[in-house]
């Protein structure tokens, strides 16, 4: 066996398995806070921790 194939197969594995999978969890940790958002913005009243987030967000302006 030379020096070729073991590099290559790491190589593979390191990337495509590591940034593979990275990638996967920041999507699916997206999507989750993404329908979160849409789901609160279609309430009638807006969520109480969104009203403090504002009124935090402008005592600060």
């Amino acid at each position: 066996m030379n020096f070729y194939w073991p590099s290559l197969i790491g190589v593979f594995l390191g990337f495509a398995f590591g940034v593979g999978c990275a990638l996967a969890v920041m999507y699916s940790i997206y999507m989750g806070g993404y329908r979160a958002a849409v789901r609160d913005s279609q309430l009638p009243a807006p969520p109480e921790r969104y009203t403090k987030a504002l009124e935090k967000n402008s005592a600060n302006s």
